[in-house]
């Protein structure tokens, strides 16, 4: 049985069996069945799939592991709002509302100097996400 990229689909001796385009998990399978199972070995399985051979037994070491559901690729980069946790929100929002004429980098700044770290872009984001803007008055027009 091997893994045809072209026609995306598996064949084996009596047959083929087709994938469906983004399903990675059926890839990474067969990737893995090529290279321990069919004889085609880590390096060129790897290669075939376009992967490295480091990422061959990573997959590998996890199937091995957790089944085929750890073939499934996780998210990328931060999982959670590392800096602007909801203890620093609220205190932005504690902030703005006892002085609502400070700037984003006074608060930033009050913020800093009781221990948080903040800057003063996420001071800004925060004011932005909940609508904290100073108001400005509309000028009547000149006479």
């Amino acid at each position: 049985m091997h893994f045809d990229l072209q026609a995306h689909c598996l064949v084996g001796d009596y047959g083929s069996l087709s994938v469906r385009q983004p399903d990675e998990i059926t890839l990474k399978l067969a990737m893995l069945i090529e290279g321990e199972c069919e004889g085609l070995g880590p390096s060129k399985a790897a290669q075939k799939y376009g992967l490295s051979k480091q990422r061959y037994f990573q997959l590998r070491d996890a199937y091995q592991q957790h089944g085929s559901e750890a073939l499934h690729s996780k998210q990328r980069g931060p999982k959670s709002k590392y800096r602007r946790t909801s203890e620093l929100v609220r205190q932005v929002i504690r902030h703005r509302f006892l002085d609502p004429d400070a700037s984003p980098d006074i608060i930033a700044q009050k913020l800093r100097q009781t221990g948080f770290i903040i800057s003063t872009r996420s001071v800004e984001r925060v004011i932005a996400d909940y609508g904290l803007q100073k108001k400005t008055l509309s000028m009547p027009p000149a006479p």
